[in-house]
Protein backbone atom coordinates (compact mmCIF):
# COMPACT_ATOMS: atom_id res chain seq x y z
CA UNK A 1 0.00 0.00 0.00
CA UNK A 2 2.85 2.39 0.81
CA UNK A 3 4.44 1.77 -2.60
CA UNK A 4 1.13 2.47 -4.33
CA UNK A 5 0.62 5.63 -2.28
CA UNK A 6 4.12 6.80 -3.09
CA UNK A 7 3.53 6.18 -6.77
CA UNK A 8 0.30 8.13 -6.65
CA UNK A 9 1.97 11.02 -4.84
CA UNK A 10 4.82 11.02 -7.37
CA UNK A 11 2.35 11.03 -10.26
CA UNK A 12 0.43 13.88 -8.65
CA UNK A 13 3.63 15.84 -8.11
CA UNK A 14 4.72 15.32 -11.71
CA UNK A 15 1.24 16.20 -12.93
CA UNK A 16 1.23 19.35 -10.80
CA UNK A 17 4.67 20.31 -12.04
CA UNK A 18 3.62 19.75 -15.64
CA UNK A 19 0.49 21.84 -15.07
CA UNK A 20 2.51 24.65 -13.48
CA UNK A 21 4.99 24.54 -16.35
CA UNK A 22 2.17 24.67 -18.91
CA UNK A 23 0.57 27.50 -16.96
CA UNK A 24 3.82 29.47 -16.91
CA UNK A 25 4.30 28.98 -20.65
CA UNK A 26 0.71 29.81 -21.60
CA UNK A 27 0.90 33.60 -21.08
CA UNK A 28 3.85 33.89 -23.50
CA UNK A 29 1.42 33.40 -26.38
CA UNK A 30 -0.31 36.64 -25.34
CA UNK A 31 2.88 38.69 -25.06
CA UNK A 32 3.00 39.63 -28.79
CA UNK A 33 -0.63 40.77 -28.55
CA UNK A 34 -0.01 42.79 -25.39
CA UNK A 35 3.08 44.38 -26.94
CA UNK A 36 0.88 46.10 -29.53
CA UNK A 37 -0.72 48.33 -26.87
CA UNK A 38 1.55 47.97 -23.82
CA UNK A 39 5.18 48.82 -22.99
CA UNK A 40 7.32 45.73 -22.32
CA UNK A 41 7.95 46.75 -18.70
CA UNK A 42 4.21 46.77 -18.01
CA UNK A 43 3.53 43.25 -19.32
CA UNK A 44 3.00 40.65 -16.59
CA UNK A 45 1.91 37.26 -17.91
CA UNK A 46 -1.33 37.81 -19.83
CA UNK A 47 -1.86 41.27 -18.36
CA UNK A 48 -0.81 44.84 -19.11
CA UNK A 49 -0.63 46.90 -15.93
CA UNK A 50 -0.85 50.17 -17.85
CA UNK A 51 -2.61 49.90 -21.21
CA UNK A 52 -1.96 52.67 -23.72
CA UNK A 53 -4.81 54.95 -24.78
CA UNK A 54 -7.36 53.12 -22.67
CA UNK A 55 -8.94 56.00 -20.80
CA UNK A 56 -7.52 59.49 -20.96
CA UNK A 57 -5.67 60.39 -17.79
CA UNK A 58 -6.25 57.03 -16.09
CA UNK A 59 -3.89 54.14 -15.43
CA UNK A 60 -5.82 51.06 -16.49
CA UNK A 61 -4.93 47.40 -16.49
CA UNK A 62 -6.03 45.00 -19.23
CA UNK A 63 -5.96 41.23 -18.61
CA UNK A 64 -6.44 39.06 -21.68
CA UNK A 65 -8.75 36.07 -21.26
CA UNK A 66 -8.76 32.69 -23.05
CA UNK A 67 -11.92 33.45 -25.07
CA UNK A 68 -11.01 34.69 -28.55
CA UNK A 69 -12.23 34.38 -32.14
CA UNK A 70 -10.69 35.25 -35.48
CA UNK A 71 -12.15 35.52 -38.95
CA UNK A 72 -12.68 37.73 -41.97
CA UNK A 73 -15.16 39.93 -40.16
CA UNK A 74 -14.77 43.07 -42.31
CA UNK A 75 -16.45 43.50 -45.68
CA UNK A 76 -13.04 43.82 -47.39
CA UNK A 77 -12.02 40.35 -46.17
CA UNK A 78 -9.50 41.56 -43.60
CA UNK A 79 -8.81 39.02 -40.83
CA UNK A 80 -9.57 40.28 -37.32
CA UNK A 81 -8.91 38.73 -33.92
CA UNK A 82 -11.19 39.60 -30.99
CA UNK A 83 -9.86 38.68 -27.53
CA UNK A 84 -11.78 39.01 -24.26
CA UNK A 85 -10.27 41.15 -21.51
CA UNK A 86 -10.98 42.24 -17.96
CA UNK A 87 -10.07 45.63 -16.50
CA UNK A 88 -10.41 47.29 -13.10
CA UNK A 89 -11.35 50.46 -14.98
CA UNK A 90 -14.56 48.88 -16.28
CA UNK A 91 -17.77 49.02 -14.20
CA UNK A 92 -20.54 46.47 -13.84
CA UNK A 93 -22.40 48.20 -16.69
CA UNK A 94 -19.79 46.87 -19.11
CA UNK A 95 -19.38 43.55 -17.26
CA UNK A 96 -15.92 44.62 -16.01
CA UNK A 97 -14.29 44.24 -19.41
CA UNK A 98 -14.81 43.80 -23.12
CA UNK A 99 -12.76 42.70 -26.10
CA UNK A 100 -9.57 43.91 -27.74
CA UNK A 101 -9.60 43.89 -31.54
CA UNK A 102 -6.49 43.15 -33.61
CA UNK A 103 -5.96 43.15 -37.37
CA UNK A 104 -3.88 40.28 -38.76
CA UNK A 105 -2.16 40.62 -42.12
CA UNK A 106 0.95 39.07 -43.69
CA UNK A 107 2.00 37.53 -40.37
CA UNK A 108 1.73 40.86 -38.51
CA UNK A 109 -0.73 41.78 -35.78
CA UNK A 110 -1.92 45.37 -35.33
CA UNK A 111 -3.87 46.71 -32.35
CA UNK A 112 -7.18 48.23 -33.52
CA UNK A 113 -8.83 49.26 -30.27
CA UNK A 114 -10.80 48.32 -27.18
CA UNK A 115 -14.50 47.44 -27.22
CA UNK A 116 -15.72 47.79 -23.59
CA UNK A 117 -18.76 45.69 -22.78
CA UNK A 118 -18.58 43.59 -25.95
CA UNK A 119 -17.21 40.18 -25.00
CA UNK A 120 -16.81 37.05 -27.13
CA UNK A 121 -17.53 34.40 -24.49
CA UNK A 122 -19.85 32.05 -26.34
CA UNK A 123 -19.47 32.58 -30.09
CA UNK A 124 -19.11 30.73 -33.37
CA UNK A 125 -17.75 31.86 -36.73
CA UNK A 126 -19.84 31.13 -39.81
CA UNK A 127 -19.35 32.13 -43.43
CA UNK A 128 -21.34 35.08 -44.77
CA UNK A 129 -19.99 34.53 -48.28
CA UNK A 130 -16.72 33.53 -49.96
CA UNK A 131 -15.05 36.77 -48.79
CA UNK A 132 -16.46 37.46 -45.33
CA UNK A 133 -17.28 35.66 -42.07
CA UNK A 134 -19.85 36.38 -39.39
CA UNK A 135 -19.26 36.23 -35.62
CA UNK A 136 -22.45 35.04 -33.91
CA UNK A 137 -22.59 35.10 -30.10
CA UNK A 138 -24.78 34.44 -27.10
CA UNK A 139 -24.72 37.72 -25.19
CA UNK A 140 -25.76 38.45 -21.64
CA UNK A 141 -25.87 41.17 -19.00
CA UNK A 142 -27.30 40.99 -15.50
CA UNK A 143 -28.76 43.96 -13.65
CA UNK A 144 -30.79 43.90 -10.42
CA UNK A 145 -31.20 40.14 -10.76
CA UNK A 146 -32.50 40.23 -14.34
CA UNK A 147 -30.28 38.40 -16.84
CA UNK A 148 -30.92 39.82 -20.30
CA UNK A 149 -29.48 37.64 -23.03
CA UNK A 150 -29.74 37.09 -26.74
CA UNK A 151 -28.25 35.67 -29.90
CA UNK A 152 -26.58 38.43 -31.88
CA UNK A 153 -24.06 39.10 -34.60
CA UNK A 154 -21.03 41.21 -33.72
CA UNK A 155 -20.89 43.57 -36.69
CA UNK A 156 -17.43 45.01 -37.44
CA UNK A 157 -17.10 48.19 -39.54
CA UNK A 158 -14.16 50.40 -40.50
CA UNK A 159 -14.53 54.15 -41.03
CA UNK A 160 -12.48 56.44 -43.28
CA UNK A 161 -9.89 57.01 -40.53
CA UNK A 162 -9.29 53.25 -40.23
CA UNK A 163 -11.01 52.97 -36.85
CA UNK A 164 -12.86 49.70 -36.30
CA UNK A 165 -16.21 49.82 -34.49
CA UNK A 166 -18.32 46.92 -33.28
CA UNK A 167 -22.08 46.83 -32.82
CA UNK A 168 -24.61 44.11 -32.03
CA UNK A 169 -27.37 42.98 -34.36
CA UNK A 170 -29.84 40.89 -32.34
CA UNK A 171 -31.84 37.99 -33.76
CA UNK A 172 -33.61 36.84 -30.57
CA UNK A 173 -33.61 38.05 -26.96
CA UNK A 174 -34.69 36.67 -23.61
CA UNK A 175 -34.85 37.49 -19.90
CA UNK A 176 -34.16 35.27 -16.89
CA UNK A 177 -35.64 36.73 -13.69
CA UNK A 178 -34.57 34.02 -11.22
CA UNK A 179 -32.06 36.38 -9.58
CA UNK A 180 -34.76 39.03 -9.10
CA UNK A 181 -37.78 36.93 -8.07
CA UNK A 182 -36.45 33.47 -7.23
CA UNK A 183 -38.16 32.10 -10.34
CA UNK A 184 -38.89 33.15 -13.88
CA UNK A 185 -41.96 35.29 -14.43
CA UNK A 186 -44.41 35.50 -17.32
CA UNK A 187 -47.20 37.91 -18.16
CA UNK A 188 -50.47 36.10 -18.63
CA UNK A 189 -51.26 38.05 -21.81
CA UNK A 190 -48.11 36.64 -23.48
CA UNK A 191 -48.20 33.61 -25.76
CA UNK A 192 -44.49 32.78 -25.38
CA UNK A 193 -41.39 33.99 -23.58
CA UNK A 194 -37.70 33.21 -23.94
CA UNK A 195 -35.68 32.93 -20.73
CA UNK A 196 -32.18 32.05 -21.97
CA UNK A 197 -29.96 30.42 -24.57
CA UNK A 198 -27.28 27.72 -24.67
CA UNK A 199 -25.35 25.39 -26.98
CA UNK A 200 -24.97 27.70 -29.98
CA UNK A 201 -23.97 25.87 -33.16
CA UNK A 202 -23.82 26.16 -36.93
CA UNK A 203 -27.03 25.34 -38.78
CA UNK A 204 -27.49 22.66 -41.42
CA UNK A 205 -28.23 25.29 -44.08
CA UNK A 206 -26.26 28.37 -45.11
CA UNK A 207 -26.98 31.54 -43.12
CA UNK A 208 -28.48 29.63 -40.19
CA UNK A 209 -27.43 28.79 -36.65
CA UNK A 210 -29.01 26.58 -34.01
CA UNK A 211 -29.38 27.27 -30.30
CA UNK A 212 -31.17 25.72 -27.33
CA UNK A 213 -33.76 27.99 -25.71
CA UNK A 214 -35.27 27.78 -22.25
CA UNK A 215 -38.75 29.18 -22.67
CA UNK A 216 -42.43 29.21 -21.76
CA UNK A 217 -44.85 28.41 -24.55
CA UNK A 218 -48.61 29.08 -24.61
CA UNK A 219 -49.34 25.89 -22.67
CA UNK A 220 -46.76 26.70 -19.98
CA UNK A 221 -48.07 30.25 -19.57
CA UNK A 222 -51.64 28.90 -19.39
CA UNK A 223 -50.67 26.57 -16.56
CA UNK A 224 -48.73 29.28 -14.71
CA UNK A 225 -51.63 31.70 -14.91
CA UNK A 226 -54.31 29.05 -14.25
CA UNK A 227 -53.90 26.39 -11.61
CA UNK A 228 -50.26 27.41 -11.29
CA UNK A 229 -47.05 25.46 -10.80
CA UNK A 230 -45.79 24.41 -7.35
CA UNK A 231 -44.73 27.53 -5.49
CA UNK A 232 -40.95 28.18 -5.64
CA UNK A 233 -39.07 27.38 -2.42
CA UNK A 234 -38.00 31.00 -2.08
CA UNK A 235 -39.27 34.10 -3.82
CA UNK A 236 -38.37 37.77 -3.62
CA UNK A 237 -40.55 40.83 -4.02
CA UNK A 238 -44.11 40.88 -5.28
CA UNK A 239 -45.55 39.96 -8.66
CA UNK A 240 -47.48 42.56 -10.61
CA UNK A 241 -51.06 42.16 -11.78
CA UNK A 242 -51.32 39.58 -14.54
CA UNK A 243 -47.96 37.95 -13.74
CA UNK A 244 -47.20 34.38 -12.68
CA UNK A 245 -44.22 32.22 -11.69
CA UNK A 246 -42.58 29.55 -13.83
CA UNK A 247 -40.22 27.89 -11.32
CA UNK A 248 -36.91 26.40 -12.43
CA UNK A 249 -37.43 22.96 -13.92
CA UNK A 250 -40.86 23.80 -15.36
CA UNK A 251 -39.60 25.81 -18.33
CA UNK A 252 -39.36 23.99 -21.64
CA UNK A 253 -36.17 23.52 -23.64
CA UNK A 254 -36.24 23.42 -27.41
CA UNK A 255 -33.57 23.64 -30.07
CA UNK A 256 -34.39 26.28 -32.66
CA UNK A 257 -32.96 27.34 -36.01
CA UNK A 258 -32.36 31.05 -36.60
CA UNK A 259 -32.26 32.37 -40.15
CA UNK A 260 -29.53 35.03 -40.10
CA UNK A 261 -31.00 36.77 -43.15
CA UNK A 262 -34.62 37.09 -42.04
CA UNK A 263 -34.11 36.73 -38.24
CA UNK A 264 -36.92 34.17 -38.21
CA UNK A 265 -36.65 31.40 -35.62
CA UNK A 266 -38.37 28.02 -35.87
CA UNK A 267 -38.06 24.76 -33.91
CA UNK A 268 -35.32 22.58 -35.38
CA UNK A 269 -37.83 19.76 -35.86
CA UNK A 270 -39.94 22.02 -38.10
CA UNK A 271 -37.05 23.42 -40.12
CA UNK A 272 -36.74 22.50 -43.77
CA UNK A 273 -33.81 23.49 -45.93
CA UNK A 274 -34.60 26.16 -48.55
Amino acid sequence: MKAISAAILLAQALSGAAFAQARDKAPSADRPLLATFCDAGNIKGSACTRAKNYRSGKRCDVRLQPDRHSGKFLADGTTLLAVNYESNCEPHATDFGGSVVFEQKDGNTTFKGYQPGLQVNDCITVARNEKQDRLICITGHIGQGHLESGVAEMVFTRDFSGTIDVSLNYFVTGEDAVGAYGANVVECKETSKYFGFAKLGAGLARDTVTVEIAHADKETIGTACGKGFPKPKETFGELGDGEAYVPQGFEKKTRIVIDLTSSKAVPEADFTKP
